[in-house]
């Protein structure tokens, strides 16, 4: 997003539609949109087509050149969800945006009164959840499970991270960067960056209506392993040597106590050392500890040598 467009755009509202093999649903989407948003708030919907295999840039094209306020968005390849809202999020001149599905299983009569929330409460982020979802058991259950435990682990109390349809202040997606599996966790990111009033709608799911979901159980493990790799980078890329210190540190005591065991029994017991395992052990450890606290003594070198090239968020001038 430019810096003319942050401050000049006279658009109120981006909806931005990730989609992928969609093509029967978004000419009634578009309808659906238009008519939930109306007049009362000017508007733009971006289509964000991840590489799709049917006709569905065609329609988008057509829907360009058909309707007001439609423009797209075609990725070269199929990226996955997060790469095509970041590709949405950054040609979105509103100063609000909000996101929603392309299966039609989101409700765009949400959005309005998502914007009325924020505003009335001064949300940063305002997030969907599909407190009685059309889906089946194996997806509802795992969901459950994972929104649970992503909430434990990031300390935000919202009960469905994964819901498509969620909408944000303009500030909080220029702040943000989405790869990977990211998408489940922009609430933390947002988080993460100081964005903090995060607030939650529940919201009405309908049953999938053309096509069938393009996601299967593995994006559970997949979320999983992001959400720790967030964790981590989060908490130690600023401090590395408190994790890896600390670890290394931890090994080096144990080897070195395993040592020190063993040198007391030959020394004053006269126990032969060349055939005991718990040598090897405490060598191993000994060495393992130098090693991990080595990468930490790095870690933090390259740390300090970056810190000059980091720019804080700026949340206010005068």
């Amino acid at each position: 997003m430019s810096e003319k467009n942050k401050y000049t755009s006279d658009i109120e509202l981006s909806i931005v539609i990730p989609l992928y093999n969609e093509a029967e649903s978004l000419a009634e989407l578009t309808d659906k949109v238009h008519e939930a948003i109306g007049n009362e708030h000017t508007f733009e919907l971006i289509f964000v087509d991840d590489g799709s295999s049917d006709n569905s840039w065609a329609v988008v094209k057509e829907l360009n050149r058909s309707r007001e306020k439609v423009s797209g968005i075609q990725l070269q390849r199929n990226y996955g969800k997060s790469t095509a809202l970041q590709a949405g999020f950054e040609k979105a001149d509103g100063h609000f945006i909000a996101t929603m599905d392309a299966d039609l299983q989101d409700d765009p009569f949400e959005i309005p009164e998502m914007l009325q929330q924020a505003k009335e409460q001064q949300l940063d982020l305002v997030s969907g959840w599909k407190k009685d979802r059309h889906d089946p058991i194996s997806k509802t259950v795992p969901s459950r499970f994972f929104n649970k435990v992503t909430s434990l682990v990031t300390g935000i109390d919202l009960n469905d991270f994964n819901c498509g349809i969620k909408l944000y202040r303009r500030e909080v997606v220029e702040n943000i960067y989405l790869y990977g599996e990211l998408h489940r966790y922009i609430p933390f990111l947002a988080k993460l960056e100081g964005y903090d009033r995060i607030g939650e709608k529940v919201v009405e799911h309908h049953p999938r209506k053309y096509g069938e979901t393009k996601f299967g159980l593995s994006r559970f493990m997949h979320g999983f392993l992001d959400l720790l790799s967030l964790f981590f980078v989060n908490r130690y890329l600023q401090r590395p040597m408190h994790f890896f210190g600390t670890l290394g540190f931890l090994f080096l005591i144990l080897g070195g106590g395993i040592n020190l065991y063993l040198t007391i029994d030959k020394i004053f017991y006269g126990q032969p050392l060349g055939d005991r395992p718990l040598l090897l052990l405490g060598v191993m450890l000994m060495v393992l500890g130098a090693q991990i606290f080595s990468i930490g003594f790095l870690g933090e070198l390259i740390q300090k040598r970056n810190e000059k090239q980091q720019k804080p968020n700026i949340k206010e001038r005068v």
